[in-house]
């Protein structure tokens, strides 16, 4: 199918997604919090982090605020802020297919799609309308976002083994995560070198180098991709010492 039709597609999918959950939004019945309001109730989702002790964190968390504010406002969905993250993904992989200039487009779309991550949560949080299928819908949705960084990547012309091998990486990565905390690590924050910020990082850097310099889009992607897969090893070999840390083996463990 053509590039452009398949972009075009996508787009009228988002458009339509955005539109619908505008329209199906229902409004809070209580005032939506502030920031201040709102950074104490993420902390108290976030396993008491306090998140003015990181300048970063608490930054990231303003801005944050300040665009879910109106969709809090609202009553958009969470769950649909959830899933609309996946149209700038599919963007960025036909943005990435088509090569040339395209490529500076894929990369914005993957800083969007970055961006809505903490969007869903955010609202949910400031509209206590968090979920136990909330939280298993965002974590689907992690995961397909992650192997489309690393696809857009491979179809710039990255070695397509290597795409394999980090898509596995980061799958492991995560089903660690998951499985030490069902184990009871508790809440296992961004502790290692390659969390899903690393990766949205890593695939838009490796875009705008395609997108600037076409002609070297092959090795610009590669380069990326393998720079991704080392930070990957390193950060699961990273999770893996927090998690037997935080497993301290007293012997009552089930296998299985």
């Amino acid at each position: 199918m053509d590039a452009g039709l398949l972009g075009g597609i996508v787009a009228a999918a988002a458009l339509v997604h955005l539109v619908a959950a505008w329209m199906l939004a229902t409004p809070p019945t209580e005032a939506v919090p502030g920031r201040a309001e709102y950074l104490q109730r993420w902390r108290a989702a976030h396993g008491d982090y306090d998140p003015s002790a990181n300048v970063w964190v608490r930054g990231w968390l303003t801005v944050v605020h300040r665009v879910a504010h109106p969709l809090a406002r609202r009553g958009v969905a969470p769950d649909a802020i959830t899933t609309f993250a996946l149209w700038p993904v599919a963007g960025a992989l036909v943005c990435a297919a088509a090569g040339g200039r395209w490529a500076l487009v894929g990369a914005l779309l993957v800083t969007l799609s970055g961006v809505i991550d903490g969007l869903d949560g955010a609202v949910a949080v400031m509209t206590s309308r968090g979920s136990r299928w909330g939280y298993l819908l965002d974590s689907l949705v992690d995961r397909v976002a992650d192997l489309g960084y690393v696809a857009a990547l491979v179809l710039l012309g990255a070695w397509p083994l290597l795409g394999v091998a980090v898509g596995g990486a980061v799958l492991l990565h995560e089903y660690a995560r998951a499985r030490g905390s069902h184990a009871g690590a508790g809440e296992v924050g961004a502790v290692t070198v390659g969390e899903r910020p690393t990766r949205v990082l890593a695939c838009g850097i490796g875009l705008v180098v395609a997108g600037a310099v076409p002609q070297r889009a092959s090795e610009a992607a590669g380069v990326a991709l393998a720079i991704l897969a080392a930070l990957s090893a390193v950060g699961l070999v990273q999770l893996l010492i927090a998690l037997r840390r935080a497993l301290a083996d007293d012997g009552d463990g089930a296998a299985g």
